[in-house]
């Protein structure tokens, strides 16, 4: 049987597990299981490939996304650049194991995006510096968005949260939610920027999906904003990782 799998630490709810098992059976795809391997030390990851000559691919969720490279042979462009890998892809020659290293978060999120920017919308703000805005960054740079990234501490990017309070949203069209604010359970919270600036002009995108509208959403959504969670920037991941793995390219 050929096997594909989910590594990370802890490893809860899966969208992964779920989406794809659900896509094995509507789909009539046999002989094929998707798993959860939570793997705390990423020493252990290959140990899992090694052993089992099922394998043939892998997704990568934190705090793995970058120890992983390590064992990777080669990276996609877009995995060297946002220096982080969320698909792995294994080919075995004789004796010989070969890992090929993607990021297939910049395809979903660049696909889920594009349909969506007017000329209105110029200049993006993007909320965390996380891993998963590694991946938006990238994209803006490909669509030619000037950005801004905003932490909670300088270091970590352009602008505070604390300085973005001085800056008219008016001119920051696109607002990117990259941080975990809002996520359920606490869907109380949301980014700290001044809502009253939003107005028909904005997209506000928050990567979260769960729930379906976070709190930065719905205000957004009151302002006239056009809003959009990360379901589908998830699903189309997700299909792209199946590509990967299934072309014989």
């Amino acid at each position: 049987m050929k096997k594909l799998g989910l590594i990370g630490y802890p490893l809860g709810h899966s969208f992964s597990k779920k989406y794809y098992l659900q896509k094995f059976e509507q789909e009539g795809i046999a002989d094929i299981n998707y798993d959860l391997y939570a793997i705390e030390d990423i020493q252990d990851f290959q140990h899992l490939y090694r052993s089992d000559v099922g394998f043939y691919g892998f997704n990568v969720t934190i705090p793995h996304k970058r120890s992983v490279m390590q064992f990777i042979h080669e990276l996609s462009a877009e995995a060297q650049e946002i220096n982080a890998v969320n698909c792995i892809k294994i080919k075995r020659e004789g004796d010989g194991i070969y890992l090929k290293g993607f990021n297939t978060d910049a395809f979903g999120f660049e696909e889920s995006l594009r349909p969506l920017l007017k000329p209105v919308h110029r200049q993006a703000l993007v909320l965390g510096n996380g891993g998963a805005a590694k991946a938006v960054i990238y994209t803006l740079k490909k669509l030619n968005i000037p950005h801004l990234i905003v932490s909670r501490t300088q270091e970590n990017g352009d602008l505070t949260y604390e300085a973005l309070k001085q800056i008219d949203l008016k001119n920051y069209q696109i607002i990117i939610n990259c941080s975990p604010v809002g996520t359920f359970p606490h869907v109380q919270y949301a980014p700290d920027i001044n809502y009253e600036q939003l107005s028909t002009d904005h997209l506000l995108y928050d990567l979260i999906y769960n729930p379906t509208e976070t709190l930065f959403l719905q205000k957004g959504k009151q302002k006239g904003a056009v809003i959009k969670n990360g379901h589908e920037m998830l699903i189309l991941q997700a299909e792209k990782n199946w590509e990967i793995w299934n072309n014989e390219e």
